[in-house]
């Protein structure tokens, strides 16, 4: 099977409000969508949804480096993914979410040649992931109710951004714990927010309405002052922005700057780079997150579920971006059941048909 064309549509689907994070304000979903096309008829869909705010990149320039690639990969099969992912590598340096795109409709032909579905081609070990689901930064009492409402719907683990003053993201847990009850978990994302001293200070009262863990609570570049803040809080320290390669990963695990890692496609390249992170975590005693980017539809989020339910050492997810869409822009792929569960297709590659009409 041989590459013949790489086509390329850039998606924009509004979300259903705006959603806010320490760094800023997302109020759509844009996305570079491929359709990497065989000598064979088949075709395999991805998709690069870069958040400019985390990884610095831009839908028109994922989709130019994306064409770049195209120029390099004609003639290549596409099931060779050591060869895809180092043609990609020589090309462009680090475009996350361009690489993202082509390595996820590459796995997506691996599995339509094989006739298995992805996840089981990545390690089969179930066919599903529970998700929780995510609160953007607004008045406390706006928060609690709007967490109060997805613990009604079914969902029992809430991820709450937080990220301004000390007393305000106080009292947006505070608020959260008493509208959801004792028995639902509940995740702080600072986003890079904090300095560490102030993070243990602040993580410390925060734990008082007990919480699962926080994730990046000081800048990606603080390695020392993520080291520190594990090292002094009770409550366990996850990264995000610090670590988007396996080179990152090794890193913060040999320093013992963690105690969990949050993986995404996107900031890591696809799912032949997330496997890497997860395997130097796994031998590390490090438990992994799949996360995504408010930004991804549901072509990533498939891909994302794929791997997080194919892996035991994948023991969380926050793949909640397509519960904030207006729209699905393409069908197929995963389904959703008793609200949080990410339930993935038993069609071969990830079950995507195509655009909707």
């Amino acid at each position: 099977m041989k590459i013949t064309g790489i086509k390329v549509k850039q998606v924009e689907v509004p979300l259903i409000e705006p959603f806010r994070i320490s760094l800023g304000v997302i109020t759509h979903s844009r996305s570079a969508v491929v359709a990497i096309e065989t000598d064979e008829g088949l075709v395999g869909y991805g998709e690069g949804a870069p958040a400019i705010l985390i990884t610095g990149e831009s839908l028109s320039g994922t989709a130019d480096v994306i064409r770049a690639f195209e120029d390099e990969l004609i003639g290549v099969d596409p099931t060779d993914l050591e060869k895809v992912y180092w043609i990609m590598d020589r090309t462009a340096a680090h475009s996350g979410c361009a690489k993202a795109a082509v390595d996820i409709a590459c796995y997506d032909l691996l599995g339509k040649k094989a006739g298995l579905p992805v996840y089981k081609l990545l390690g089969g070990h179930q066919n599903h992931i529970d998700t929780d689901m995510t609160v953007g930064i607004d008045r406390p009492e706006i928060m609690a109710a709007k967490a109060k409402k997805h613990v009604e719907a079914g969902f029992d683990t809430i991820k709450t951004k937080v990220g301004t003053t000390f007393s305000e993201d106080l009292a947006r847990i505070k608020a959260i714990r008493e509208a959801v009850g004792d028995d639902v978990k509940i995740r702080v994302d600072a986003n890079q927010a904090w300095h560490a001293k102030e993070a243990v200070r602040l993580i410390e009262r925060l734990n008082e309405y007990d919480i699962e863990l926080v994730e990046q609570p000081v800048p990606y570049h603080d390695i020392a002052g993520l080291e520190y803040v594990t090292k002094h809080s009770m409550v366990p320290i996850m990264s995000d922005e610090s670590c988007f390669n396996s080179k990152d990963a090794l890193r913060l695990a040999e320093r013992r700057a963690v105690d969990y890692l949050n993986i995404k496609l996107m900031k890591c390249g696809g799912i032949r780079e997330a496997l890497k992170i997860n395997a130097i975590c796994e031998a590390a005693g490090i438990e992994c997150m799949l996360g995504c980017m408010v930004e991804e539809s549901n072509l990533g989020i498939t891909a994302a579920a794929s791997l997080g339910a194919a892996v035991k050492n994948i023991t969380r997810a926050d793949l909640d971006a397509t519960f904030s869409l207006t729209d699905f822009p393409f069908k197929g792929g995963m389904r959703v059941e008793n609200t949080k569960r990410l339930v993935l297709s038993e069609e071969p590659g990830f079950g995507f048909i195509g655009f909707e009409k």
